[in-house]
C-alpha cells in the first residue's frame, strides 16, 4: 500500500523508449520509480484521428467521470473506479485517457498500460494491462486530485 502524504508531492512521467511501424512504447514513472510501460500510437508530425500517439510536453491529469468509457469502467473494476485518468490540457487532443489495452487497435490515440512488452510483425504490444492499470491507478486517482498536478511526456529513445 502507498501513503497518500507521499502522494501529494508525486511526480508522474511518461519516457517514450521504442518506436514499431505504427506504435511509440514508453514507461510511466512517478516520483521517479518505475510503474508500467505504455503503449501508444505512433508518433507523426502531422496528426490522423485515433492513430497519432500525443504530443511531448508538460500537461496535467484529471478524473473525467462521464461518458460511456467511464460507464464500462465502473462495471468492470467497481468500487476501485472514480473516473478515467485524463491526460488534460493537450492541443488538439480530447479525451485522452490512461487504460486498459494491449495492442495499437486498443489506443485510439491513449496510453495503455502494461507489466510486460512484445515486439509482433514490427510493433510493439503490452501484456497483462488489467493487473498494471489496478495497481498504477490508485496513484494516478490521487495524482489528479491535486489542482497544480502535472505529467511530462517526453522522447528518448533507446531501442
Amino acid at each position: 500500500m502507498f501513503n497518500l502524504k507521499s502522494i501529494r508531492t508525486m511526480e508522474s512521467k511518461i519516457i517514450r523508449v521504442a518506436q514499431g511501424k505504427e506504435s511509440t512504447l514508453s514507461q510511466l514513472y512517478i516520483n521517479g520509480i518505475f510503474q508500467c510501460y505504455l503503449l501508444e500510437d505512433k508518433i507523426r508530425a502531422v496528426k490522423i484521428a485515433s492513430q497519432t500517439a500525443i504530443p511531448k510536453g508538460v500537461f496535467s491529469l484529471k478524473l473525467n467521470t462521464f461518458g460511456a468509457k467511464n460507464v464500462d469502467y465502473k462495471k468492470a473494476f467497481g468500487k476501485l473506479h472514480q473516473g478515467m485518468i485524463e491526460i488534460s490540457g493537450l492541443p488538439n487532443f480530447n479525451f485522452v485517457y490512461i487504460h486498459t489495452g494491449n495492442t495499437i487497435k486498443d489506443t485510439a490515440g491513449c496510453p495503455l498500460c502494461g507489466f510486460g512488452f512484445g515486439f509482433v510483425d514490427g510493433n510493439y504490444q503490452v501484456s497483462q494491462s488489467v493487473a498494471a492499470y489496478k495497481m498504477i491507478y490508485p496513484k494516478l486517482v490521487a495524482l489528479a486530485a491535486e489542482p497544480k498536478n502535472k505529467i511530462v511526456i517526453e522522447n528518448n529513445f533507446q531501442f
